[in-house]
């Protein structure tokens, strides 16, 4: 029997504890935190975004940073195993739109309640508000670690499942990168991923708290195009978040230190340009007697409409009837191109998760032990690994969590 300390009380630190107790190891569980999985309980708005529903190779393209890594401990467990632990402790789920698989209950809390019975049949050790300042070692192996009260608890293998530095309120604040570091362990740049965009346009900012539904949204490079997905999106006081554009930061994270990332909304991506200039052309005969600005309002949210007359360039007061054939068209083209110029992504603190970590080169991706000492394990987003919004995320803590409990 070994005794395995596990550092953080998160998905992947859970997942690990439990694992390397049902194998018969004493387990003692370290959360610096008053309660376990703080993090899990604001993912999904609070309903926990638990994996995503589709098969290990559709997971795996959906990772964006290091996928190969994840090979073997996508396979070793996955999304249908997660699920079936879940089931074993009473949470069942369902799947939504996009393969997203979220508890039946809608309730993050009963995703935590069955990490903590699991941990609890196999008697994990929780010790909770336990904050550990460093990993003890003895001639290149782990012995154990220090808290900050200058307490040391011995042990054979320690697994540092911290989490990255996103949400610092659920206590990611980024304890893991330093104990690797203490260990010549590489950290790959820390940015921020999943997050929302700072937008240089001032008419961006106007429509805040605006939500629009099944647009589409491209990025582009140096008149490369980057990424492009159709979805949500809304507007804020600094620019636009929601869905898309948390999946589009992912994309853009690398180019905007390089140059100027622009982005183009398409409020009516479903209809060609020849579409939408005849949707046009029936509302302006619907409101031919009346002036432009009272023209849009079965075309546009009430919000966009002074906005897209600003753009467009047309006078409000003009009547619809002496709108000419090439402002519409400009009309049409302004609908489906709508330029936005990104700043900055959002800070690291709003992020759903952290870009960068520890290098995946120097962690066996088999085990998660790391290749510069013995005895120490990696699980979770401390590794250099992240993928799209979807349940990703989560399934990358649970799996590589699971197959560091299962090697110590």
């Amino acid at each position: 029997m070994e005794t395995v300390i596990v550092i953080g009380g998160g998905a992947a630190g859970m997942m690990a504890a439990g694992t390397a107790a049902a194998k018969g190891n004493k387990v003692i569980l370290l959360e610096k935190n008053e309660k376990l999985g703080k993090k899990i309980y604001i993912t999904g708005k609070g309903r926990c975004n638990v994996t995503n529903n589709g098969d290990i190779e559709d997971l795996l393209n959906h990772v964006t940073t290091n996928k190969n890594f994840l090979y073997s401990a996508f396979y070793t467990f996955t999304n249908e195993d997660l699920i079936n632990l879940m089931h074993k402790y009473n949470v069942f789920t369902k799947v939504e739109r996009g393969n997203r698989v979220f508890p039946k209950s809608d309730k993050s809390s009963d995703v935590i309640k069955a990490f903590e019975n699991y941990m609890k049949e196999y008697h994990v050790d929780i010790r909770l508000q336990k904050q550990v300042s460093k990993i003890l070692e003895e001639n290149g192996q782990v012995t154990g670690v220090q808290l900050i009260d200058g307490q040391k608890i011995f042990g054979n293998k320690v697994i540092v499942a911290t989490g990255g530095m996103s949400y610092p309120t659920t206590g990611s604040t980024g304890d893991g990168y330093k104990f690797a570091k203490a260990f010549g362990h590489d950290i790959v740049s820390l940015k921020p991923s999943l997050a929302p965009l700072e937008i240089q346009q001032d008419w961006v900012k106007k429509l805040q708290g605006l939500s629009l539904k099944n647009v589409s949204l491209q990025a582009s490079f140096k008149g490369k195009l980057i990424y492009e997905e159709f979805g949500e999106m809304i507007f804020t006081h600094f620019g636009i978040s929601g869905p898309i554009v948390l999946s589009m930061s992912n994309y853009i994270k690398n180019h905007i230190e390089k140059g100027k990332v622009e982005i183009f909304l398409n409020i009516k991506p479903a209809l060609t340009s020849e579409q939408l200039d005849k949707r046009i052309i029936k509302d302006f005969e619907k409101y031919s007697k009346k002036q432009f600005k009272n023209a849009l309002k079965d075309l546009l949210p009430l919000k966009m409409i002074p906005i897209v007359i600003s753009l467009s360039g047309i006078s409000e007061e003009k009547y619809v009837n002496q709108i000419t054939k090439e402002e519409r068209i400009s009309l049409v083209n302004l609908l489906q191109n709508m330029k936005m110029t990104v700043e900055n992504i959002r800070p690291i603190k709003e992020a759903i998760i952290t870009s960068g970590g520890i290098n995946t080169k120097e962690i066996n991706p088999s085990t998660m032990e790391s290749k510069k000492i013995k005895d120490l394990y990696f699980a979770g987003e401390v590794i250099d690994v992240d993928a799209l919004t979807g349940g990703y995320n989560l399934q990358i803590a649970f799996s590589t969590g699971f197959v560091a409990g299962s090697n110590v």
